[in-house]
C-alpha cells in the first residue's frame, strides 16, 4: 500500500504552487490542446486534457503525488507535477508553462526547483526522473539546471521517444 502524502502548497519568491481547482481547467486545457505540446505527443483533445487534469488531482489521493498549479499574482500560469502510477516507471517531475508570454521568465525553473526540493526532502523520495523528448532542448536545459543527469539505463514510458534525467536525494 502506498503511503499518501498531504497535498502541499509550496511557495517561492514569486510563485504559489497549489492544488488544482476546476477554475484552472480552461488554461490547462488550452495548453494541452495547443501546438506547444508537440514534445508531449500533442496537440491533444480536450478529453485528453480532462483525463490528464483528473489524473493530476487523483494522483495525490492514489499515489501520494500529483500536479500543482503554478500561480503568479493569483493567475494560473502553468503546472508542475510529481507523477506516479501505471504509466510511469518511476516518480516523474514534470513542468509546463501555459502561455508562451511567460516563458523565459524563470517560472518553470523556480516551480520545478520547489517541487524537486519537496520530493527529495519532506516527501522523502530517494530519486525522481524527468522524461523528456530528445528534441525538447529547453526542458533538457531546465533538467540540467536542476542538477539532473541523463540516465540512459532507466526504464521509459511506452511508445515515446524519451530521454531520462535523474535527480537523487543528497
Amino acid at each position: 500500500m502506498t503511503e499518501l502524502a498531504a497535498i502541499p502548497t509550496l511557495r517561492t519568491g514569486r510563485l504559489t504552487l497549489c492544488p488544482p481547482v476546476m477554475a484552472d481547467f480552461d488554461a490547462y486545457s488550452a495548453f494541452v490542446t495547443g501546438p506547444r505540446t508537440t514534445w508531449m505527443g500533442g496537440p491533444h483533445t480536450r478529453q485528453t486534457a480532462w483525463a490528464w487534469f483528473c489524473n493530476d488531482v487523483a494522483g495525490w489521493h492514489l499515489c501520494g503525488m500529483g500536479g500543482l498549479i503554478i500561480r503568479h499574482e493569483d493567475q494560473a500560469i502553468g503546472q508542475v507535477s510529481l507523477c506516479a502510477g501505471p504509466e510511469f516507471p518511476e516518480p516523474e517531475l514534470g513542468w509546463m508553462i501555459f502561455d508562451p508570454a511567460n516563458e523565459r521568465s524563470g517560472y518553470a525553473t523556480e516551480a520545478a526547483t520547489a517541487m524537486r526540493d519537496w520530493a527529495l526532502g519532506p516527501r522523502a523520495l530517494p530519486t525522481i526522473v524527468s522524461y523528456i523528448d530528445p528534441a525538447n532542448a529547453p526542458s533538457i536545459r531546465l533538467a540540467e539546471r536542476l542538477g539532473a543527469t541523463r540516465d540512459d539505463t532507466a526504464p521509459t514510458p511506452a511508445n515515446m521517444p524519451t530521454l531520462v534525467y535523474r535527480l537523487v536525494a543528497a
